[in-house]
């Protein structure tokens, strides 16, 4: 016998069912996905690893997936990752690969043969700009006095970076150095294999000016060593607002160092949708303001087919610009 219940123990069950949907409700906490696997094309305490697992604890501690583990996959500037997540691409419907500019650049330079285009680019989420630093002591005071002098004689100024000839550190001043009237080709790029050795070279003077991040040029910054004379986002960043941008210093020029998630190849279009959904929720939660907060990052999120736009078109800037350098044919 199936027997009524009480207008008491009604209001109560209400009230349990109500209380569950309004907590709940109160935030985007509900979970969006059961699971995410993280490939990383580099080691641990990268740009990549920080990308990734900032983005991870994000998305876990506010809920919005429940289970998620990571794989550092280093090797080929990033190409055995790439190469792992085409060949085994029907195991791997849950993952995400994190990468930024260097798949542009590296892909134009055959460092591996496949390009974005291989994968299945889901959002660009974050963006660190350009800076360029110099000493505190140093008799530059802005980024007009650097470019006078380069036009005037480009081998009077050594531009130091914390990679190889012909990669992001060294493009980007070509840009900065072109767009003040200058000749790219004649940039005295110091290379060094690590940020840190770069900043060395810099601090003893064997070089006058650093082309890095600005993330990592506020860093730098803050231990009062050394100065930022400008930054080549499109407008100021609320992290350095009192670094100016080459273009309201009337130099044309801007570039920023997004990183992003790409799936594998075939990835269905139901599945990409969701990942896109997750990330944009990301935004609206304040695990991930903690998390942006604490590394710097600027939010530039470029979801889908805005993604592979901007990717096309940051391919044939930075290939006309690498021809123009000799360093493609």
């Amino acid at each position: 016998m199936i027997r009524s219940i009480s207008r008491k123990k009604r209001s109560s069950l209400l009230a349990i069912a109500l209380t569950g949907f309004l907590t709940a409700g109160a935030s985007i906490h509900a979970v969006a996905l059961d699971e995410l696997h993280f490939l990383i094309p580099g080691g641990a305490g990268g740009g990549w690893d920080s990308t990734a697992r900032g983005t991870g604890e994000a998305l876990t501690k506010s809920g919005l997936v429940e289970s998620i583990s990571y794989e550092n996959m280093s090797g080929g500037g990033g190409g055995k990752a790439i190469a792992h997540l085409i060949e085994t691409a029907a195991q791997q419907d849950d993952t995400l690969m994190v990468n930024s500019t260097p798949i542009v650049i590296r892909s134009l330079s055959k460092v591996f043969p496949q390009s974005f285009r291989d994968l299945t680019p889901v959002a660009a989420t974050i963006g660190d700009f350009g800076a360029f630093v110099v000493r505190a002591d140093s008799p530059y005071t802005s980024f007009q006095q650097v470019a006078e002098d380069f036009v005037k004689n480009p081998r009077s100024v050594k531009v130091a970076g914390g990679s190889a000839r012909g990669s992001m550190d060294h493009l980007v001043a070509a840009m900065a150095f072109k767009a003040s009237g200058g000749d790219p080709r004649r940039v005295k790029y110091v290379a060094y294999d690590a940020g840190g050795k770069a900043m060395a070279s810099l601090l003893s003077g064997e070089t006058d000016i650093l082309s890095t991040g600005l993330s990592e040029a506020l860093s730098l910054a803050d231990a009062g060593e050394v100065r930022v004379l400008v930054m080549t986002g499109e407008e100021r960043s609320d992290a350095a607002p009192e670094v100016p941008t080459l273009k309201e210093l009337g130099y044309n020029s801007s570039f920023v160092n997004w990183r992003g998630f790409f799936g594998a190849p075939d990835l269905s279009e139901e599945k990409k949708a969701e990942f896109v959904k997750t990330l944009e929720k990301m935004y609206e939660t304040a695990e991930w303001e903690q998390v942006r907060a604490r590394y710097g990052w600027s939010e530039i999120f470029k979801p889908d087919a805005t993604f592979v736009a901007f990717l096309g078109n940051q391919e044939k800037e930075m290939g006309t610009l690498m021809r123009e350098l000799g360093f493609l044919k």
